[in-house]
């Protein structure tokens, strides 16, 4: 009997976004980068740390749907800009200055080096791809062309479309109707452990933990380092 790390056989990949495909953390510290000296303050290593944090805690409260997706934007700013010496202003004047650092952050997108030939090679083989992710849908979807994926995959599917956010089941099994297949017949690969490898298997999914950093949260065999990996853990 084949195990689920043999991941055989497979019709279907299912990437998370962030992290995964495109370089979320690079991307947000060059945008810090270019941002910050406009605010005049000096970029430093605890600013971008506590900007990642408050990131985290305000994102996933609006993941929770306790809030709206400007709102968890805004109490990330009336968190941050205090610890930089700055005014916290009204919701209008906080949007203002949350589009000062959207606009770097854009520019900075970029997808990781391994990301477009490892997914030239599932689509030469066949293999139907779709992209699963908690995030705003346009900004998603904006993401996925800028990397040059869109020709690529089947679709985009986002936490706000569905209402609900990874780690619920019926995401990752939306993507899986998206694209036609069974879960069964399906691999989702991410970078987040909890979200991308557990929560994918309870809902009936293969797995990958894409562990770039090698933290080793996955046993060897459910565990990648780099996508160039990938195609050869698959097997059609």
């Amino acid at each position: 009997m084949a195990s689920r790390d043999v991941l055989a056989p497979v019709r279907a990949v299912v990437f998370d976004l962030d992290d995964t495909l495109l370089d979320h953390r690079g991307s947000t510290t060059a945008a810090l980068a270019a941002w910050l000296p406009g605010l005049g303050v000096e970029p430093a290593p605890g600013l971008e740390q506590a900007w990642f944090d408050l990131e985290d805690e305000h994102f996933e409260s609006w993941r929770s749907g306790l809030i709206s997706f400007d709102e968890q934007r805004r109490r990330r700013l009336r968190d941050f800009l205090p610890l930089v010496g700055q005014a916290v202003g009204p919701d209008a004047e906080l949007d203002l200055v949350f589009v000062g650092y959207l606009e770097q952050y854009e520019r900075a997108w970029r997808p990781f080096d391994d990301v477009r030939p490892a997914v030239d090679d599932l689509v030469d083989r066949g293999i139907a791809l779709a992209v699963l992710t908690n995030g705003s849908t346009a900004q998603q979807t904006a993401k996925v062309a800028a990397i040059g994926l869109s020709d690529c995959v089947a679709g985009v599917v986002t936490a706000e479309q569905l209402g609900v956010a990874k780690p619920a089941p019926q995401t990752y099994r939306a993507a899986c109707r998206l694209l036609s297949v069974a879960p069964a017949e399906t691999v989702h690969v991410g970078d987040r452990h909890d979200l991308d490898v557990v929560a994918a298997r309870a809902a009936g999914l293969r797995a990958l933990h894409l562990d770039r950093h090698r933290r080793e949260e996955e046993a060897p065999a459910g565990r990648i380092t780099t996508l160039a990996e990938l195609s050869a853990r698959l097997e059609t």
